[in-house]
């Protein structure tokens, strides 16, 4: 099951009491910026969630698995996703709470 724009609105109207027409305009807006940042090739980080980033790939050879005729795959910007310790320890843990850990259980990747 995916969590959709709809269900986020939702729980914003629950849970701060905002109204639908506040919680739509709150949620489109947060999701707008965060559009515009990533089209202009800005890194967002969120602390305690992540970072997104737009990465470049290169142009590169390829090959037609049906006829082997070698081709050239265009470059393109992809979005990348990397998610902070604390959100990936909370997956692991399987909890939607905070899990306490010590830096012996944290890899030194950045957050």
């Amino acid at each position: 099951m995916a969590l959709t724009k709809a269900e986020i609105v939702d729980a914003l109207y629950e849970r701060l009491g905002l109204s639908k027409k506040e919680a739509v305009d709150f949620v489109e807006s947060v999701f707008e910026i965060l559009k515009t940042e990533l089209i202009k090739g800005e890194k967002i980080k969120i602390s305690g969630f992540g970072n997104f980033t737009v990465r470049t790939k290169k142009p590169r050879k390829g090959r037609n698995p049906q006829t082997g005729e070698v081709l050239e795959i265009a470059g393109r910007r992809v979005l990348t996703f990397k998610p902070s310790q604390v959100l990936r320890a909370e997956v692991n843990a399987g909890s939607g709470t905070y899990v306490e850990h010590s830096s012996a259980d944290v890899d030194s990747e950045e957050e």
